[in-house]
């Protein structure tokens, strides 16, 4: 039986602001009850129809925070999706929730019955509570980032995102991830991390963890390490958790400068078709139908500018008008594909007749019929 009492704080006023609610939760595998920290996506309560992935914090009592004003912040800056962060409070039960046998290295006895509660227990709970997306993160720092890892070890892992910080590892693990992860069949995220200044048999541990992983199919595995130089085991998740959740939502993000210059300008193929999929692989890791962003729509155009292969904007301009139907923007790709592969006419009739549509990213009226009227002195028409 799972009982809850609310208390609800807003980090700030106003219903669109990000809300934490503190709940206590009886369980029957603990045989006790717990208290979890939950922050809720900005615009929950308004937004009836939206879902969101779970990031899950183990010592929610000092990880919650950092994690979910992180999380709050990249998402109002659209470089990673609303998410519902739930934090568990551990300050007094960390070693038993974490407790594992010494001769095998696995969960035992209140860390089986930990194990469990999470997956068996929280999640339904929480699912049945909240509009969750199936994406799932689980965040651990030092013997939680260790305990993280035994859900790796079943054939149908609950969580899709690991981020273990300094890991304070059992002595079997990393070799039971070295055989089981190879097996694994669904794209899995993983971030690691220390730094020269942690604990020395932490680090040393988790360096050869890096060793394992590093080895794995990167189609698969989706894998980042990082070792600091400067932070204490202590200070390393204020470090760690930006860099974690940048990593597991990069393809979320918008085109960044790199990914404009490194790889949409070295496409062999469409630049519209790298857009496409880019949403798609959103779609398919996170379960979120996203908009594609004016600025991303920007970013491919300038790739064909300079490129000069005009002859993707046709494509670029059906995809516009999925997108944006009420703009200028659909029009304008269309005008431009047919400017530059020999159809002026229909360029300055097509330019024209896109008036009576809205404005957008700097594409005005003003600037259609000028474009418009370009054509006409140039042609005669």
């Amino acid at each position: 039986m799972l009982k809850k009492f609310l208390i609800i704080i807003l980090f700030a006023a106003g219903s669109l602001q990000a809300q934490v609610v503190y709940e206590t939760i009886e369980s029957t595998k603990l045989g006790e009850t717990r208290e979890l920290k939950i922050q809720l996506p900005r615009g929950y309560t308004q937004n009836q129809e939206a879902k969101y992935p779970l990031i899950l914090v183990l010592d929610g009592d000092y990880l919650f925070e950092p994690v979910a004003g992180n999380t709050d912040y990249f998402a109002y800056w659209e470089d990673m999706p609303d998410a519902l962060v739930v934090g568990i409070n551990q300050f007094d039960k960390r070693y038993d929730d974490c407790m594992y046998a010494e001769e095998n290295s696995l969960p035992v006895e209140s860390g089986a019955a930990f194990f469990e509660f999470l997956g068996m227990e929280l999640i339904p709970y929480l699912e049945k509570i909240y509009r969750l997306e199936p994406f799932r993160v689980i965040i651990g720092h030092g013997e939680t980032a260790n305990f993280i890892n035994y859900y790796l070890l079943k054939s149908n892992p609950v969580f899709q995102a690991y981020v273990a910080i300094s890991p304070d590892l059992s002595p079997d693990i990393t070799s039971y991830l070295s055989e089981r992860l190879p097996l694994m069949e669904k794209k899995l995220f993983y971030y690691l991390c220390t730094s020269a200044n942690d604990v020395p048999s932490i680090r040393e541990k988790t360096l050869s963890l890096h060793q394992t992983l590093s080895a794995l199919d990167p189609t698969r595995f989706l894998y980042k390490f990082q070792e600091f130089d400067e932070p204490s085991h202590y200070a390393l998740p204020a470090h760690a958790i930006p860099n974690a959740l940048e990593t597991i939502f990069l393809v979320f993000q918008p085109i960044s400068k790199d990914e404009y210059q490194e790889t949409i300008l070295k496409l062999e193929g469409s630049p519209v078709d790298y857009l496409i999929e880019k949403y798609e692989t959103i779609k398919e890791l996170f379960g979120i139908e996203k908009q594609i962003l004016v600025n991303d729509f920007k970013a491919i155009a300038a790739a064909i500018e300079k490129n000069e292969k005009y002859e993707d904007y046709e494509n670029l301009s059906k995809l516009a008008r999925k997108n944006y139907p009420e703009t200028l923007l659909s029009s304008y790709y269309l005008a431009r594909f047919y400017e530059e592969t020999g159809s002026p006419k229909k360029a300055m009739k097509t330019y024209q007749s896109a008036f009576i549509l809205e404005e957008i990213a700097g594409l005005t009226k003003d600037l259609m019929l000028e474009r418009a009227e370009a054509i006409k002195a140039d042609f005669g028409y």
